[in-house]
């Protein structure tokens, strides 16, 4: 619908398009599925794109391709296959066929190839036939599609109408299939494991519950796939991964979505060190080879469409790595070292800063809320922020050196946070002590806290081998690296509130 259509304007079109359509039916098959295209448009724009308009001629190619009529100007016609897009000529046979069809009807066409006098590549229109009637009319090129959460709702037309929504698509499966080719490469093993499970585990966060019926019981869509990769880790899989959906029961924003894609990963004999090396390899090279460049740009648009600011972040140097503790004396040069180490200091801090705490929070939980308010919005080119309080990491290793904190990381970039891993707990003991402090705050009214998961202290009981592992988020990812602003324009199907 264009901007100059209303709503009754469209019914009175898509009226007119199922009157052709009874009529395509009363001459027979009016969903023809016998013509097989043997070129892509894109391809013969590069192919041919640079050939001379008289050395086309001699050459005589006849190719045969089918997509979406996106443009009719009556000579010329402009078809859109999933590749891109080809101009077509209407001959004097087929003038009445050109006539009769509507934008968005999908065609097939064989003819000779040529090129027109402005030197645009052109596909003539000697054998031609219609291969789906479209009813609805496509949205108008500058108006139609303006509004978002139109977009969102109805990505079919999104797809069809903007060539630059279909390329981050395109860029996302590139995205994803050089990870499991770098992964793979590196004896990794992919896996798939429940996404019903009978207890949520593997992160902090609000599931979603439903009901087996034959079992009669409560199950949950999973949070994470943690602890079954690190069940495989036990039973002697030394390198597994898995690429999938997990699902929190939480809020929209340009962050989250209800569903989403994780990438865990897990090696055995191995240290949070290794992953962070592991890290910064695969995002560089995934840069460099996919992405075509080792520094990245994010841009900030204007309500018409114009870049007001401009950021690049650099993958070709190294990551930086510094403490949660030393990050906050870093971009809080006011707060005193003394201060932030002691419990009572810490809360003060945060009063400050209009942070608001609980009763039972410990230092550890005050010192992340105080990161995350001052500290995770600044982080700009790729940064590795380790060491976290052992209180807010209840599945990872505490570090040797300091008990307080774990061996643990978190990766961002352009402040916003990519990845989380850390050398994992292994023993068995201290883990049933740490889900036991879990379930304590669960009791206490934290609908995010972890559930007991007897199946995995056991686990760990038969013996996990020093191991580390990772997540990275796929549509942060995609997001950073494909300068989308919203996670909704990385998926293809975000979720959104009923009409």
């Amino acid at each position: 619908m264009t901007d100059h259509q209303t709503p009754q304007d469209e019914n009175k079109l898509i009226a007119e398009r199922r009157a052709k359509l009874a009529a395509l039916r009363e001459q027979g098959n009016a969903f023809p599925n016998s013509f097989r295209p043997r070129h892509k448009a894109q391809d013969l724009q590069d192919e041919y794109g640079e050939q001379e308009k008289a050395a086309l001629e001699e050459l005589g190619k006849v190719v045969s391709v089918a997509g979406r009529l996106i443009r009719n100007r009556g000579a010329f016609m402009e078809l859109q296959d999933s590749s891109g897009r080809i101009q077509l000529y209407v001959t004097k046979e087929a003038r009445g066929f050109a006539k009769s069809l509507d934008l968005g009807d999908v065609i097939g066409i064989e003819g000779a190839l040529h090129k027109s006098g402005k030197g645009d590549l052109y596909v003539q229109l000697d054998q031609y036939q219609l291969l789906t009637k479209a009813l609805r009319p496509l949205p108008d090129k500058y108006h139609g599609l303006a509004d978002q959460e139109m977009r969102y709702r109805q990505r079919y037309v999104d797809l069809i109408a903007n060539p630059e929504v279909r390329e981050t698509f395109k860029m996302r499966s590139r995205i994803v299939a050089f990870i499991r080719s770098y992964l793979n490469a590196r004896e990794f093993l992919e896996v798939e494991t429940p996404m019903l499970q009978p207890i949520p585990g593997g992160a902090t966060a609000k599931p979603f519950t439903t009901h087996h019926n034959a079992l009669d019981i409560d199950m949950y869509l999973r949070i994470a796939p943690e602890l079954y990769l690190k069940r495989l880790v036990v039973g002697g899989f030394d390198r597994v991964y898995e690429i999938n959906r997990s699902f929190r029961n939480e809020g929209l924003s340009t962050r989250h979505n209800p569903e989403f894609t994780m990438l865990e990963f897990y090696q055995a004999y191995a240290d949070y060190h290794d992953l962070m090396d592991l890290t910064e390899d695969m995002l560089r090279k995934l840069c460099e080879q996919v992405i075509g460049s080792s520094e990245i740009r994010s841009t900030v648009k204007n309500a018409e469409g114009e870049v007001v600011q401009e950021t690049a972040y650099d993958f070709s140097q190294p990551f930086r790595r510094i403490s949660v503790f030393d990050s906050i004396l870093h971009f809080n040069p006011d707060i005193k070292p003394e201060a932030l180490a002691d419990e009572q200091g810490a809360r003060q801090i945060a009063e400050h800063l209009d942070i608001p705490l609980k009763d039972n929070w410990g230092l550890g939980k005050v010192q992340i809320e105080i990161f995350e308010k001052t500290v995770e919005h600044r982080l700009d080119n790729p940064t590795f922020i380790t060491e976290y309080p052992t209180e807010v990491s209840p599945l990872a290793r505490r570090s040797d050196s300091n008990p307080f904190v774990t061996d643990r990381f978190e990766f961002f970039v352009g402040g916003r946070e990519i990845a989380n891993g850390f050398s994992e707990l292994n023993d068995a003991e201290d883990q049933a002590a740490r889900f036991r402090a879990q379930v304590a705050e669960k009791d206490a009214g934290d609908d995010e806290a972890m559930h007991y998961d007897a199946d995995y202290v056991r686990a760990l009981e038969y013996g996990m081998p020093p191991t580390a592992g990772q997540g990275i988020g796929i549509d942060r990812l995609v997001m950073l690296l494909t300068d989308s602003p919203s996670i909704r324009d990385v998926l293809l199907f975000p979720a959104m509130r009923p009409e």
